[in-house]
């Protein structure tokens, strides 16, 4: 895991300290070395930050040069990698170092743009052909590890982080209709390859792109896509137990200790218990909030001492929010969506200041396996629209027994037989949501509105298309960054099981039965892990997660006054209409709907 930048440009002057300020501006991401590299003529260079977790060596230092031909720079790791060396070895390939690094560049040499389809990790990476004077990049299937660049005419600039790019000139500028619907509606996402800032884009996930004599060229090299597998229950149990212990146990790779974020739900809790089956006890790290309603304390004891691992807990605090608000968003670049950010950040700081520099994270369980409480509506839209009326009758039931509120209405039932007019309805109240905001001044609304910006929702008509739209365009993608972001501001890096593509491919081949059964959500995961896990975690409804009580500390006077501050500046800067500093600040809690308070917070912070 480290922090990568590039130049490629005509003009020759300041190239060398340019790219030197990119790499120093990303120290956070690599704090384990540095190091910058340029051809002859001065019009490509290379950065790289490092931080070292596998092949610690100076052997495996970047930039790193390969066959006197290629120069590569990698964020990430390939968890694959000793399989493709030993592959690359017998195809008569060489290496100098133990780490993933060279083997990608082995690879790319081997298959070219071909070697996407081999690996398994998660990256972000550039490779520099000396002999065919181009440039190849490339992202993973997820979007894991970030990508950004600027491209202009004369010259090709990326980083990891946007102030890499900033820093090299690039000019500061808000994308106006990203920030109108980040403050009308909470929107944290932008359509593929754009960002909050004009004039810079980002790679989309599973996206490749080649960059040759001033000509950029993009292409996707994988999809995620719905394909039925003709598989009996519990063989499907089986199989999915057999892809995710693979999957965690080749995270568990590296020359550095390794922790794990446990949060008391089933997700992390499973993790744990698959690492204890293979034999190890890393350090868990959690966060904790002693007399709040969702505090998780319980369960993660239980967990813990179940798997005999040592816990490190924190309790972020109001005050504590406070004084890291602008390193946070300094760290986070673009606007998020609630406080529960700032507990992960605060889980990762310590798992750094305890020298873990490796945790393993539950994240993409609940997107890829129907999580969370609104994925039982697409379930049951399903039924009904398959006229299923005896089962949809029976888990609407079992859902309600066990206490899950969703939200069902009859506007949900006509959405089973007119999905498409549904998603026309979505987009219709998006619009009106913008064109009506209160408190939005209407020449900020006039001036960036597009009707057609909106991250749209498709006509979804299937469980599993409800899943691949949250797991690949709206909510795992912004989940993705902000934890990329939280763990490199500590020099950490943070890496997803669930999320292994071969387990995500074979998940979305399952029926939405396996996913949702009995008002249980994530139910083939609960049933693989049943007999390795304490079945209150196992089969606990009440979903939680890293949520802090938000809108405690919305009430202090410290936070209150940073909020009307910051609608002073929002106000001043013409985005906000003069009459809401009138308006009584309205705290709320962390996932509550009409957070407008929050999003002024954040919005005006990193404006």
């Amino acid at each position: 895991m480290c922090g990568i930048a590039g130049i490629l440009q005509n003009n020759t002057t300041n190239t060398a300290a340019t790219i030197k300020k990119m790499v120093a501006v990303l120290a956070h991401r690599g704090p384990d070395g540095d190091g910058c590299w340029m051809n002859e003529t001065k019009t490509v260079a290379l950065g790289h930050r490092r931080l070292a977790i596998i092949d610690t060596s100076n052997a495996a230092q970047q930039p790193l040069y390969y066959n006197n031909r290629y120069t590569i720079i990698h964020n990430g790791e390939l968890y694959n990698y000793i399989e493709l060396r030993q592959q690359l070895q017998s195809k008569g390939y060489q290496f100098t170092s133990a780490g993933d690094t060279e083997v990608i560049v082995a690879a790319y040499d081997y298959w070219k743009q071909e070697c996407l389809q081999q690996f398994d990790g998660m990256f972000a990476f550039a490779i520099w052909d000396a002999q065919l004077q181009e440039l190849f990049a490339a992202r993973d299937r997820f979007g894991e590890k970030p990508f950004y660049y600027y491209n202009s005419n004369d010259k090709f600039l990326f980083a990891s982080e946007m102030k890499a790019l900033w820093e090299a000139g690039v000019p500061k500028k808000i994308n106006g209709a990203a920030w109108l619907n980040y403050l009308a509606l909470g929107q944290t996402q932008t359509n593929a390859g754009e960002t909050f800032y004009e004039n810079i884009a980002e790679l989309p996930a599973a996206n490749y792109l080649l960059y040759k004599n001033n000509q950029l060229n993009i292409a996707a090299y994988w999809q995620l896509l719905e394909n039925t597998e003709k598989i009996s229950s519990s063989d499907a149990i089986e199989k999915f137990k057999a892809l995710f212990t693979d999957a965690v146990k080749k995270r568990l790779r590296s020359d550095v200790p390794v922790g794990i974020s446990l949060s008391g739900g089933l997700d992390s809790s499973s993790i744990a218990t698959v690492i204890k089956q293979l034999g190890q006890q890393p350090a868990t790290f959690s966060a904790v909030f002693p007399g709040f309603e969702k505090d998780e304390s319980s369960y993660i004891k239980e967990m813990t001492n179940y798997a005999g691992v040592v816990n490190y807990p924190v309790t972020p605090t109001a005050a504590g929010f406070i004084a890291d608000f602008e390193k946070l968003c300094y760290h986070q670049e673009v606007p998020f969506q609630s406080a529960s950010i700032y507990t992960q950040y605060k889980v990762y700081e310590l798992a750094a200041q305890k020298n873990i520099k490796v945790l393993l994270d539950g994240q993409g369980a609940d997107e890829t396996l129907a999580g969370y409480n609104q994925h039982f509506n697409w379930y049951w839209q399903q039924l009904l629209a398959g006229f299923k009326w005896q089962l949809y009758n029976k888990e609407r039931k079992a859902a309600a027994q066990k206490q899950i509120h969703t939200g069902w209405t009859y506007k949900n039932m006509a959405a089973a037989f007119l999905p498409v007019a549904a998603a026309a309805q979505v987009e219709q109240h998006k619009t009106n949501s913008i064109k009506n905001n209160q408190w939005l001044a209407h020449d900020f609304i006039n001036a960036h509105y597009n009707n057609f910006f909106s991250v749209q929702r498709p006509a979804i008509s299937t469980l599993n298309h409800a899943l691949q739209y949250h797991t690949t365009q709206i909510g795992l993608p912004a989940l993705l960054r902000y934890a990329d972001r939280n763990s490199m501001a500590h020099g950490c890096e943070v890496r997803l099981p669930f999320l292994s593509h071969q387990l995500v491919s074979f998940v979305f081949s399952l029926p939405a039965s396996l996913k949702i059964k009995e008002g249980f959500s994530k139910y083939i995961l609960r049933a693989a892990m049943q007999t390795q896990l304490p079945a209150s975690i196992c089969w606990r409804t009440n979903k939680i997660g890293f949520e802090p009580p938000q809108e405690l500390w919305m009430k202090e006077a410290t936070t209150q006054q940073y909020i009307h501050a910051a609608k002073e500046k929002l106000v001043a800067t013409g985005i906000l209409k003069a009459g809401v500093l009138q308006q009584k600040i309205q705290p709320h809690a962390a996932h509550a709907a009409e957070n407008n308070d929050w999003r002024f917070l954040v919005a005006a912070t990193l404006l």
